[in-house]
């Protein structure tokens, strides 16, 4: 490997990471009732730390 691949597939990781946890979001907050978005948005930030390995 190069010293461009060492730079660039943890920067593809990230914006992989970063692209899925918007989707999330997305897709979580669809259709959701705007006094119901606080806990979704809740929930959705302790799945994304539990898929990191993170928690509180």
């Amino acid at each position: 490997m190069d010293v461009t691949a060492w730079a660039l597939v943890p920067v593809a990781g990230m914006l992989v990471a970063g692209t899925a946890a918007v989707l999330i979001v997305v897709v979580a907050l669809k259709d959701t009732a705007s006094r119901d978005r606080a806990t979704v948005l809740r929930a959705v930030a302790e799945v994304i730390r539990a898929v990191r390995g993170r928690s509180r």
